[in-house]
């Protein structure tokens, strides 16, 4: 009944304790390494490493909540909500409600500076 799922490699949901800068104060998130994996997918994604693109979202979050309740289950869920869309591109998803817009080009960017 179970056989996909009892086996799983034990490897998947081995946890991993990273240390994140948020907002310029240190902190631990621990995950399992498959959340992990996905995280770098989804960063990679949006052109940014996985501290980073946590930074940018729990920055995101803080506007549009004014805090951050549990930021590693906000963050076991933005991976659901990336495999629930079948790993569109995030540009592409009002990202569980967050109302994000797509970053701006790279050209975009230097134009700005």
């Amino acid at each position: 009944m179970c056989n996909l799922y009892a086996s799983t490699d034990p490897s998947l949901y081995d946890s991993q304790t990273r240390s994140i800068r948020l907002q310029g104060a240190v902190t631990s998130v621990r995950l399992e390494n498959e959340f992990w994996s996905i995280l770098e997918e989804i960063a990679a994604g949006e052109g940014y490493g996985v501290p980073q693109f946590i930074n940018q979202l729990y920055g995101e979050v803080l506007l549009r909540r004014g805090e951050v309740h549990n930021l590693a289950s906000l963050l076991r869920v933005v991976c659901t909500v990336h495999l629930t869309h079948g790993r569109q591109s995030a540009q592409a998803l009002d990202f569980i409600g967050m109302g994000r817009r797509a970053p701006a080009s790279r050209a975009a960017r230097v134009a700005e500076a």
